[in-house]
């Protein structure tokens, strides 16, 4: 006996709704993953030469981990809007996804250059340069997209 299962639109909006969230959690925390050990890996290479800069290396090592918090907040802004149910349209779970996607790949991205600015600030730290204000300032270029990315997901929930 063969079974069938029926899905309507509102059952597949729902999934394409799912999909956008997981992938704004997934890609935006494999980002802030990667960019924060580039952080500390280079963290670790500069205390060989310069040990007492530790402060200085764990805020920078910090800053691409913030992608992630960005991730979870869009997923927590539409979440909870409670729109997603059978009930909704095709338009919205389709505007869910481009959400997550816009937000994920933008955190993702965001949160690896970030880390490579970090990480060859950590690295100048190191070796006696005087870069942290520098490298703080450079830093944020990147961050602001994964701003503008978040703005843009909470402007997209607006509209659900």
């Amino acid at each position: 006996m063969e079974t069938t299962i029926a899905m309507n639109a509102g059952n597949w909006a729902v999934i394409i709704a799912y999909t956008g969230l997981a992938l704004m959690l997934i890609l935006s925390g494999i980002g802030s993953a990667i960019g924060v050990s580039m952080g500390g890996n280079a963290t670790v290479g500069a205390l060989k030469k310069n040990p007492g800069a530790f402060g200085n290396y764990m805020l920078l090592s910090a800053l691409p981990g913030t992608q992630g918090l960005y991730g979870f907040a869009g997923f927590f802004v539409i979440n909870s809007k409670g729109v997603i149910d059978a009930s909704m349209s095709m338009t919205q779970g389709v505007a869910i996804l481009a959400a997550g996607l816009t937000l994920g790949f933008v955190g993702l991205f965001s949160a690896l250059k970030q880390g490579g600015v970090t990480s060859n600030g950590i690295a100048a730290i190191g070796s006696g340069h005087k870069v942290f204000g520098n490298t703080m300032v450079l830093a944020v270029f990147p961050e602001l997209y994964a701003i503008i990315a978040f703005a843009a997901t909470f402007l997209i929930s607006t509209s659900l």
